[in-house]
């Protein structure tokens, strides 16, 4: 080959190369256009995160508790101690303050949230919340420092959530107990669970048994049989015979009715599948995560706000749910990664935006109280947190927040619990 001929093939894969970037450029750069197209300032809406959070530090009191709520007439938040299932989001949403931000005060009042729930790890199993008390605090903590004494809870926390595991149902227990005497003595699952399978993923890859892989497949996988209707809307709890394993009902404990679809269930179910989906890279949870996915968005309100629930009567005068539409936009910018068919994943990002900015514009707390969201609602039938500022919610904006500006700049997703 003469000399000539080389250097026309270096340069045609030159150009190939340099074809291959400034396409993954553009995928951020379309979010970054769509971001000055609406107006939509992401810096600008952490900033309000960061001082609405400042707020809520100077105002709540240094008594080893936990704020986990607003009432809608109050402007002080209602306490709880490390035991509720609520516990782990204040600290991880400190820990994303932190990388948003990264001025080290935040990671010290972070850790310091974080350690109230060191107890979690050593406890035994009451039910399945495990996931979400220390996943969001120990294992944001543990990504973004590397501190190996949150390794160590992280395991021995994910190996205590294992002893749940009904091997002959093929799910984790999630209320050992009666849940306000409903009297289920056999093995229930609720559709909440799904977020924490994320703590026996990142265990088993971590150091833990290859068992918590399996058990958080099954889990997937059995949820994923039983779990949903025709038209892949979800119940909330599915009661199973302990036993044989058989399913022997569907029910909503926090929905309206046993046929409709709870706003924030549907939401857990969105964000679930497609987190199994990055960690399994199975392509039939990637197939339903969109199928639960569609049905949500396909009966969404003009404002993308989701009602508690999408079949309440009283609509449209029924509570809304701002921490369903903060979960589910996190989960699309994820899933629209994933996602190969570009129009679905234009719609999905385009979906995301619009309800970062329906929740930045009219639902952030602001002269209000100290939280970041009004209008969520926690359990409408108990009469419970209806249209209150809600911890999670919080939580789950600021995460939405961070994914979106890292996708916007041309990087890799955040994903949150990426901690190898």
């Amino acid at each position: 080959m003469n000399y000539s001929n080389k250097i026309m093939i270096l340069n045609k894969q030159v150009t190939v190369i340099l074809g291959v970037f400034m396409l993954f450029i553009s995928c951020g750069r379309q979010l970054v256009q769509s971001s000055a197209e609406n107006d939509f300032n992401v810096d600008a809406e952490l900033n309000y995160c960061v001082k609405q959070t400042s707020k809520a530090l100077a105002q709540i009191p240094d008594n080893g508790l936990i704020p986990r709520n607003i009432a809608p007439n109050a402007t002080q938040w209602r306490m709880v101690d490390y035991t509720d299932w609520t516990s782990g989001f204040w600290p991880g949403e400190l820990w994303y303050l932190f990388e948003a931000t990264a001025d080290s005060k935040w990671k010290k009042i972070a850790d310091k949230y974080t350690e109230y729930l060191k107890p979690l790890s050593v406890s035994p199993a009451t039910d399945h919340d495990l996931g979400f008390q220390v996943f969001c605090s120990y294992g944001n903590g543990y990504r973004l420092t590397k501190d190996p004494e949150y390794k160590s809870v992280l395991l021995k926390t994910a190996d205590t959530l294992a002893t749940l595991f009904n091997p002959k149902v093929g799910t984790i227990l999630s209320w050992p107990r009666d849940v306000a005497n409903m009297e289920w003595p056999q093995h229930n699952t609720i559709m909440d669970n799904m977020i924490n399978l994320e703590l026996l993923f990142w265990a088993s890859k971590n150091g833990g048994s290859k068992q918590l892989y399996d058990m958080a497949v099954s889990h997937a996988t059995v949820t994923m049989n039983n779990h949903f209707r025709p038209d892949y809307t979800s119940y909330h709890a599915v009661v199973y015979d302990k036993e044989t394993g058989k399913k022997i009902k569907g029910v909503t404990h926090q929905g309206y009715s046993d046929s409709s679809m709870w706003a924030r269930g549907q939401a857990w179910a969105i964000y679930g599948y497609t987190m199994v989906y990055r960690e399994t890279k199975d392509p039939k949870f990637l197939d339903f995560a969109h199928k639960v996915t569609r049905v949500y968005l396909d009966r969404l309100p003009k404002d993308l706000i989701p009602y508690w629930d999408f079949d309440d009567p009283a609509i449209p005068k029924a509570p809304r749910d701002a921490s369903a539409a903060a979960v589910v936009a996190s989960a699309l910018l994820e899933l629209g990664v994933y996602t190969t068919d570009n129009n679905l994943a234009n719609e999905y990002n385009e979906k995301a935006l619009g309800m970062l900015k329906e929740l930045s514009a009219k639902y952030q707390s602001k002269n209000h109280n100290s939280a970041l969201l009004l209008h969520s609602t926690g359990h409408k039938p108990a009469g419970s947190e209806i249209d209150y500022s809600i911890i999670y919610a919080d939580y789950y904006y600021v995460e939405a927040l961070l994914r979106y500006k890292k996708i916007a700049q041309g990087q890799k997703p955040l994903i949150t619990y990426k901690l190898n």
